[in-house]
């Protein structure tokens, strides 16, 4: 069940568009903010607000890559796997992380700290390879800087 103050806040987006099925991506974020996830249960809380089916709303839900349908680590990584960041060195950062972290993608520490996922792109190409937590954007990297970002985290 949707609190009162995430009503509120959905409603308030209903303000910025013409009707309130277009809110539909900020209402999912507005859960996220206070929840980290949006369960199957909030879908169907947050649809019945937004006047669509629950259906429409996890398509939408699930083809945004921010978006998290599962629960999350209080920080999560999102490490770019495209090919700029291929090419240069994203799988030695990755594995770096694997093993620093134990955890592969889609997987979350068994300290609730991180959470690893991949994304196409950061659009920071030119200092690749890049990754991001909780918004935070890190390029130019190579294994033996991520511990000391890692730690930023703590």
């Amino acid at each position: 069940m949707l609190t009162e103050e995430e009503k509120h806040e959905i409603e308030e987006e209903f303000k910025l568009y013409p009707y309130k099925s277009a809110a539909a991506i900020e209402a999912l974020k507005v859960v996220q903010k206070h929840r980290r996830w949006v369960s199957d249960e909030s879908i169907k809380d947050i649809a019945q607000l937004l006047g669509i089916t629950p259906d429409e709303l996890d398509s939408v839900a699930t083809f945004y890559n921010l978006i998290y349908r599962k629960p999350v680590g209080r920080n999560v990584i999102h490490i770019c796997n495209s090919v700029s960041c291929w090419v240069m060195g994203y799988e030695s950062v990755l594995k770096h992380l694997i093993d620093h972290l134990g955890i592969t993608y889609g997987q979350t520490s068994s300290d609730g700290r991180f959470t690893l996922l991949p994304v196409q792109c950061l659009g920071t190409c030119d200092h690749a390879p890049a990754l991001m937590i909780n918004g935070d954007l890190y390029r130019d990297l190579t294994p033996d800087i991520i511990n000391s970002i890692l730690e930023k985290y703590q």
